[in-house]
């Protein structure tokens, strides 16, 4: 399968969402449920899931955490900067910023494979573990301050932020899940995408985005141009070995999280915008992406 073909099941499983809930009795009432089982339970099992499972040595690969960690600090500052911007919507720009810098973790962790073997879904894993934290946060700061939620109160008890901080503490201190409550969380969390990607599309309105489509252009550009441009120059300026070159790269171009719309819905933002701009991502990526990786390849 292609790199651009790896994101054609994320975008078929979101035009399932849209039509079983258009044209089935599985109406809005089954998928509020839906995002709910996802938001508080699914994808927390997954991101703490995805944490532990491999043993963290960040000073070894400074260079590769470094260079990751500086393209998602970029994007959650461009993407916050865009709210100065004269005449954007406030709800709909606290809803949207965490699209222009998280990304679908199933997606990064199943190319790095394709591209670096075991070893690559390693060094994926290692960059995982320390940017989620840093996208949740980004992405919880503008949706808390613009419902006016008490920030600091939000992320307590936000459940993507508890997971991750659970599964980095968990992991840091040198503790192994046991086989049978691995195989379990393992289990549900595997069900967060599918389930994740399916809400997003029941959730979809095609017109959405024509409320603010400058804004979308600027969060998708700085998803899909700016964080791999600056992936590329980074790990190209600090020589890092042509394996770990692909997978920061890879990692900078991804879609963004399909958890973005629930998180969005949850904490009362505009989840229709969301969902369209999960879905525009997922479209984009498709060319994108690639097209990332063949710019590196031809400056190596």
């Amino acid at each position: 399968m292609s790199d651009a073909l790896l994101l054609l099941p994320d975008f078929l499983l979101i035009l399932s969402g849209l039509l079983i809930c258009r044209f089935t009795p599985l109406g809005r009432s089954v998928w509020d449920g839906a995002e709910r089982l996802v938001y508080y339970v699914l994808f927390p099992a997954l991101l703490f899931t995805a944490i532990v499972r491999n043993p963290l040595s960040p000073g070894a690969l400074l260079p590769l955490a470094g260079s990751a960690l500086a393209v998602v600090a970029c994007g959650i500052a461009a993407a916050l900067a865009l709210g100065r911007w004269p005449g954007v919507d406030a709800r709909l720009h606290a809803s949207g910023a965490q699209v222009a810098f998280r990304f679908n973790s199933y997606v990064a962790l199943a190319l790095s494979e394709r591209l670096a073997g075991t070893q690559g879904v390693a060094w994926m894993a290692l960059i995982m573990s320390l940017a989620v934290p840093l996208c949740n946060v980004g992405a919880v700061w503008p949706l808390a301050r613009h419902g006016g939620h008490g920030y600091a109160r939000e992320l307590l008890r936000n459940p993507l932020i508890l997971a991750t901080g659970a599964g980095l503490l968990f992991n840091l201190l040198g503790l192994r899940l046991p086989e049978l409550a691995a195989l379990t969380l393992g289990r549900i969390g595997s069900a967060a995408l599918p389930i994740g990607l399916m809400a997003v599309g029941a959730g979809l309105q095609f017109g959405a985005l024509r409320e603010a489509p400058r804004l979308a252009a600027a969060l998708l550009a700085i998803r899909h141009a700016l964080l791999p441009a600056l992936a590329i120059a980074l790990t190209v300026a600090l020589g890092l070995p042509p394996a770990q070159q692909l997978i920061v790269v890879a990692f900078a171009a991804m879609p963004t999280a399909s958890s973005a719309y629930v998180l969005a819905v949850r904490m009362g933002g505009h989840g229709a915008y969301v969902a369209g701009l999960v879905t525009a991502s997922t479209l984009v990526a498709m060319a994108a992406l690639p097209l990332a990786l063949w710019v590196l390849r031809q400056l190596a």
